[in-house]
Order: C-alpha cells, then sequence, then structure tokens
C-alpha cells in the first residue's frame, strides 16, 4: 500500500459510533470512499500513461462507475427511525440515525 493511500484512509471520515465489529453503512461508505479515491487516482494514471493501455483504462473507469454506483445505493436509504420498521420487519428505534 502507498504513503498517499494510508494517509487517504486516515483522512476518510468514520462515524464515531459505528460498531466496527459489523459491516454498517457509515463504515461500507468509508471504505466504498478509499477504494474510490484509490481507482480514480488510477484512472488519472492510466489516461496519462504513454503508451496508452486503453483496454485497461476502460476496465477501471468501468469499475470507478460501480464503485461509485454502490456510493450512491449506500447514501440512498439510510436506516433511521422513520424506515425502521420496514428495513427491519418490526418495529424499533434506530441506535441512531445515519442520515448524512
Amino acid at each position: 500500500m502507498e504513503m498517499s493511500q494510508k494517509q487517504e484512509e486516515i483522512t476518510v471520515e468514520r462515524p464515531e459510533e459505528d460498531d466496527y465489529d459489523l459491516l454498517t453503512f457509515g463504515e461500507a461508505g468509508a471504505r466504498l470512499e478509499i477504494e474510490i479515491r484509490t481507482m480514480r487516482a488510477r484512472v488519472r494514471e492510466l489516461a496519462e500513461s504513454t503508451p496508452r493501455d486503453e483496454a485497461a483504462l476502460q476496465e477501471a473507469q468501468e469499475r470507478l462507475r460501480d464503485l461509485e454506483a454502490g456510493a450512491e445505493r449506500n447514501r440512498a436509504q439510510p436506516i433511521n427511525d422513520a424506515n425502521f420498521e420496514k428495513f427491519f420487519g418490526y418495529p424499533g428505534k434506530a441506535r441512531r440515525n445515519t442520515t448524512w
């Protein structure tokens, strides 16, 4: 792992009250953000390389689009008090709201 990637992992915001034994929406979002930053750097690197590997560039761009779509889905339906029952199938309160 490069030093710049380690630094990016440190600067990714993670909710303080998440249980890190579980893959929560917050932790999934943080991990996706790290992968998105890494893939953006890879796309830039491939786009600027000479000679240009078009197949590798296209693959990296597709992966980046998939990661960004995953991050959007992760943000789209956060669990909060209003939708807790619909998500889990029983009434209750969210331990905390996960809206950003």
